[in-house]
């Protein structure tokens, strides 16, 4: 169950994170969150297999070419969290202030094991992102970064 991790990581009685489940139809969206937790990172999600795919990205994403932001890919999250903004209780997992920092559609170029490429139609990152497994970091570490085009 792709949603499994994530279920299992929250109390929904304390939690307002939505539950959502696996969708058979979905846009080709994405969004960046800014997550205020123990650490301040970012959280870049796209739609893809019914879910939300997502990475935990430690440094402001950049819209500029060739700057490499590190990526460390976390559970599958629902679709419906691609609107969450709001508060995780202390005492959950993530703790903290979630906002959206940035959101829009995107295309899907080419995808394979080890990367996905994409065009991103957001505010604020827009073009052609590359998301590639980064292996030398650990095993879930990704790079994310804009290509020239």
């Amino acid at each position: 169950m792709a949603l499994e991790e994530y279920l299992k990581k929250r109390d929904f009685s304390k939690t307002k994170e939505p539950k959502g489940r696996v969708a058979k139809k979905f846009e080709r969206i994405f969004v960046v969150q800014e997550h205020h937790a123990s650490h301040l990172h970012w959280d870049f999600r796209i739609a893809d297999e019914g879910v939300l795919k997502s990475w935990a990205i430690p440094k402001e994403p950049k819209n500029e070419p060739n700057i490499k932001r590190l990526a460390i890919q976390t559970e599958d999250h629902p679709l419906e969290y691609a609107n969450f903004e709001g508060e995780i209780p202390e005492g959950c997992y993530g703790a903290g202030t979630v906002k959206i920092w940035d959101k829009g559609k995107y295309e899907l170029l080419e995808k394979t094991e080890n990367s996905y490429v994409i065009r991103l139609y957001g505010k604020k990152l827009n073009g052609k992102f590359v998301l590639r497994k980064f292996p030398k970091a650990g095993r879930n570490s990704w790079l994310f970064f804009k290509v020239k085009e």
